[in-house]
């Protein structure tokens, strides 16, 4: 064939001098033809239409799809798009991704592409030659080059000016995409894996991470797979199977298909099973499909010493956790468990919930647990148990030692030495702060420890967390960790333990309004310190019960208790528990009507704490100073004091008795005859009691506030003083 001929338009026949012909089409050659002659030219290939099935109606993918339009509306109309959606097993990544591209078919009418890379099969990654081999014969080309090289280059050359979706699903690693990116104008691709796959920046991916559904999307799933009217009849067995699944797609769907072959029996029995936890991640399979099956493989991906940190995290009583305690699980440095941790989320068994704050999705955590069953009882797993116990305990009294130095005075008693370096914090507002961040993660330890057979440590935690307890007052933790405290002193024999117990835990029943009790536990601890011959313990009790005679009205006894304290701990040169009493008999004072005598023990109380730099207590003794003022009359100088303590509790973080202070502040301009300022303050306390969970006070404030509402308008100032409240 002449070299210019090889560009003929097909079916032109051209005849050479020399009698060559050259032909582009079919030709028949032949002497003599009987009857018709048909020619038919090879048939199109079907345009490629190869993504998976997936729901009719996604529930509660709104914003993920809405956000996946974003980023192909952010590039050029021309240009080509990658979007990494990356997520834990079973988050419904590649229904999401299925959906969205369904819905782009107009875009993209040259063709929509699938490739399961299967990165978590059994038999490793599918390797990407096999997905573009698939790729090229989808457009005809046979037979397909034989390397990988050559695959890509003719892939990308085929793409070209075509308009061409791509769904690449299961993806292990960026190098195992890179060869399957058509990287051609008019074409979208979208990688679906639970690794987060950063190295596709490069290449100028967008990300998308795709985190559990939320409650109202689960239940409508549910309601969708079995029935609206089974869930409606058994909406509170509905719920707590919904609950269970913690908002995977893919549990729902599993617990639906149980409840939809079982159809005579109850939603309850159901949720009953999954509700059993390490039954659940069994109960969750149907037809060759199981949560358990997923997570194992995401599992079976990493390396041993990241395995084996899993394991360990497994045996925790908390979901949450700081890379400073997976250091010390692991009995690594922080560099070492950064990397570690990293890897853990890079397949998705754990999420990032505040910058250096991880969390396991609740499903995750039952399949961890299964791993560290079987280290719990072992060397490595007592060993983890004992070092993380021993590091929130060195933690919390480093932090008791900045915010309530004059507290311990009881020995700590570590088993892991040297235990790994506790947290250090350079003032009383950042350790405050590390204590309120950390308080369900110690509750959770000191519910776990006893078990573990760390009774003392048990009850030296609840002594340690002091700070936490007096300076933001979680009522109900407050008395659940003392009652937990004493179970294990007393367990543990230790009576100084017990005693300590009894003294704290009664100052936390008589804040949670439990006044009977309080006194019960402080007249035990009276005894017990009689029996111990400790003067300075028999004053604590003396003190508490004082209080919780103020508490009961019973004010003679409460004046009573209170002398005696300060003559004992005088006596025992113990000068700043002193002051607290005269502070303390103060307020005794203003409840008596007796104000000009509460100024006079109030303001010598504030000169001693003041003088050894207590500033906290020196604050309680403004705010009071402020109600005493206010109640003879001298408001300018009640409102110096108020706004001097309200500043000092909000640099050191006693929501408290900032919210206290605000009550004391509307009273004051209740008596000056400002009822809207009154009002303003009340609604500020209010909100700051709602904050803490303080029932009682926000019940009483919100009583208050209700009065400005009615047609009567605010009340009328007040007869009887401000401030304290028997």
């Amino acid at each position: 064939m002449p070299v210019n001929d090889v560009n003929l338009p097909y079916g032109v026949v051209r005849n050479s001098l020399a009698g060559a012909a050259t032909v582009s089409g079919p030709v028949v050659q032949a002497g003599a033809i009987h009857g018709g002659l048909h020619l038919h030219g090879s048939s199109a290939l079907p345009t490629p239409r190869q993504l998976p099935p997936c729901p009719r109606r996604l529930v509660g993918r709104e914003a993920d799809l809405e956000a996946l339009d974003d980023s192909l509306a952010a590039e050029a109309a021309s240009a080509d798009v990658t979007v990494v959606v990356t997520g834990p097993a079973g988050v419904g990544k590649t229904a999401l991704a299925a959906q969205w591209l369904r819905g782009l078919a107009g875009r993209f009418p040259d063709g929509q592409l699938y490739a399961d890379l299967r990165g978590y099969a059994p038999g490793g990654p599918a390797d990407p030659a096999e997905a573009l081999g698939g790729f090229l014969r989808a457009f005809g080309v046979s037979p397909v080059p034989g390397s990988m090289a050559e695959g890509a280059a003719l892939w990308r050359s085929l793409a070209a000016g075509r308009r061409i979706a791509v769904l690449l699903d299961n993806a292990s690693t960026a190098a195992q995409v890179r060869p399957l990116l058509p990287g051609s104008d008019h074409t979208v691709v979208v990688v679906t894996s639970r690794r987060r796959l950063t190295g596709l920046g490069i290449d100028g991916a967008v990300f998308r991470s795709l985190g559990p559904l939320a409650t109202e999307a689960s239940a409508e799933i549910l309601a969708e797979r079995v029935g609206r009217s089974r869930v409606v009849d058994e909406s509170d067995a509905a719920a707590e199977v919904v609950d269970a699944c913690g908002g995977l797609p893919l549990a729902i769907c599993l617990a639906a298909a149980r409840i939809a072959a079982r159809p005579v029996q109850s939603l309850a029995a159901t949720a009953e099973i999954l509700g059993r936890g390490a039954d659940r991640l069994g109960a969750l399979h149907a037809d060759g499909e199981a949560v358990r099956d997923l997570l194992d493989a995401s599992y079976d991906v990493l390396r041993p010493d990241a395995a084996r940190l899993y394991g360990l995290l497994g045996l925790l009583p908390f979901a949450e956790f700081t890379v400073e305690a997976a250091a010390v699980v692991a009995d690594v440095d922080r560099v070492a468990a950064d990397r570690l941790v990293d890897e853990l989320m890079d397949v998705h068994l754990l999420e990032e919930v505040l910058p250096g704050r991880f969390r396991f999705h609740d499903l995750v955590r039952l399949h961890a647990q299964g791993h560290g069953a079987g280290l719990r009882d072992a060397q490595v797993g007592r060993a983890a148990t004992d070092r993380i116990v021993d590091w929130y305990l060195a933690s919390t009294t480093a932090a008791e030692a900045v915010v309530s130095p004059s507290h311990r005075t009881l020995p700590r008693e570590y088993r892991t030495l040297p235990v790994h370096p506790a947290r250090e914090f350079a003032d009383d507002t950042q350790a405050l702060g590390w204590l309120d961040g950390e308080r369900d993660r110690l509750a959770d330890l000191l519910r776990w420890a006893p078990a573990c057979g760390r009774n003392a440590a048990t009850w030296q935690l609840a002594d340690a967390m002091w700070p936490l307890f007096l300076r933001l007052r979680p009522a109900r933790l407050w008395v659940e960790a003392h009652r937990i405290g004493l179970r294990a002193a007393r367990a543990d024999g230790d009576r100084r333990g017990e005693l300590r117990m009894l003294t704290s835990g009664g100052n936390g029943l008589r804040n949670a309004g439990e006044a009977a009790e309080a006194a019960r536990w402080f007249n035990e601890a009276l005894d017990l310190a009689g029996e111990l011959a400790q003067p300075l313990a028999q004053a604590d009790a003396l003190y508490g019960l004082s209080q919780t005679h103020r508490m009961t009205g019973r004010l003679d006894e409460a004046a009573d208790c209170l002398r005696e304290v300060v003559r004992i701990r005088e006596a025992q040169d113990y000068l700043r528990g002193a002051a607290l009493a005269r502070l303390a008999h103060g307020e005794v004072l203003l409840l008596a009507d007796r104000a000009a005598e509460a100024v006079t023990s109030i303001e010598r109380a504030h000169r001693e704490l003041a003088s050894i730099g207590d500033d906290y207590e020196a604050a309680r003794a403004i705010a009071f100073l402020g109600v005493a003022h206010t109640t003879l009359g001298g408001y300018d100088r009640a409102d110096r004091c108020l706004q001097e303590a309200l500043a000092g509790f909000r640099a050191r973080l006693s929501g408290h008795w900032e919210a206290r202070t605000l009550e004391f502040a509307g009273e004051l301009e209740e008596r000056r005859g400002r009822p809207a300022a009154a009002r303003a303050r009340f609604e500020e306390s209010l909100a700051r009691y709602r904050e803490l969970a303080a029932t009682a006070e926000a019940a009483r404030l919100a009583d208050r506030l209700a009065a400005y509402d009615t047609d009567s308008g605010p009340p009328a100032t007040p007869d009887r003083p401000a401030g304290p409240r028997p």
